[in-house]
């Protein structure tokens, strides 16, 4: 005579391992082709009964026998459908987020490389000493008096040709339609 399925739940939540596996080896199908039903695809269905699986002997001590042990396994089953759908539409909302996100980043990254791209060249277009001053306060982070000392100026002649540069770079731009 085959043990019924109640006393097998039974004793697999006591931690009766044969008794699980038989539940498991009687079950098994029935778990895959209602998730089979329920996600549509193989493997979304396998790696549902899987879940499903692992979970069952947690689950098994919540288990009362106040219904036949296959409804409740199917409860089981449509429950973590379920879960497993909510899941995937909150990934799927953090992704749709996520790829904004991440244009807008690479967008940041092109249009900070062009606007370097065009004050490098825009560099080259201002005088040698214009040219040295900004290397220093700008590339080098010296301030307007250890530039002064490096380029043998006074600390006024720095600040009078990186106001210069200022007003020179404002030029070059509105020229080029960027202001």
């Amino acid at each position: 005579m085959q043990t019924p399925d109640e006393a097998l739940a039974s004793a697999a939540a006591g931690g009766d391992r044969d008794a699980f596996a038989v539940l498991l080896e009687r079950h098994y199908e029935r778990i895959f082709g209602l998730s089979f039903r329920l996600t549509g695809t193989r493997a979304e269905a396998e790696d549902l009964t899987q879940d499903i699986c692992l979970a069952l002997p947690a689950k098994l001590g919540s288990w009362r026998g106040e219904a036949r042990f296959t409804t409740w396994v199917y409860r089981v089953t449509v429950n973590a459908a379920h879960d497993r759908r909510r899941r995937a539409a909150t990934r799927a909302r953090a992704a749709d987020g996520w790829g904004d996100w991440e244009v807008n980043r690479r967008a940041g990254i092109a249009e900070a490389a062009a606007a370097q791209d065009w004050l490098t060249t825009a560099m080259t277009r201002l005088s040698p000493e214009l040219r040295d001053t900004v290397a220093l306060t700008l590339g080098e982070d010296l301030s307007q008096r250890d530039a002064a000392e490096v380029l043998g100026v006074s600390e006024g002649t720095v600040a009078w040709r990186m106001s210069e540069v200022k007003k020179r770079l404002r030029e070059m731009a509105r020229a080029e339609g960027m202001l």
